[in-house]
């Protein structure tokens, strides 16, 4: 999976658990991704994006998802 391929599954997966069930990976808010942060993210390709989307959003970066989220 490249770059950009991980940057768009961060708008169109949802998530498949918990309080945010259904909610999209990247309109997750930054609090339920520190708890992963300090709990533990879970393994494999959700626990990766989930890493990743973190990292976007503590770092300011969500602007890079902005035109994945308008289809451009």
């Amino acid at each position: 999976m490249d770059h950009q391929e991980i940057l768009l599954s961060l708008v169109k997966t949802k998530m498949p658990f918990g309080k945010y069930a259904g909610r999209k990976l990247c309109d997750l808010p930054v609090s339920y991704l520190e708890w992963f942060n300090r709990k533990g993210f879970p393994e494999g390709k959700l626990g990766m994006q989930l890493r990743t989307i973190h990292e976007i959003k503590i770092n300011g970066l969500e602007y890079l998802l902005v035109p994945l989220k308008n289809g451009n």
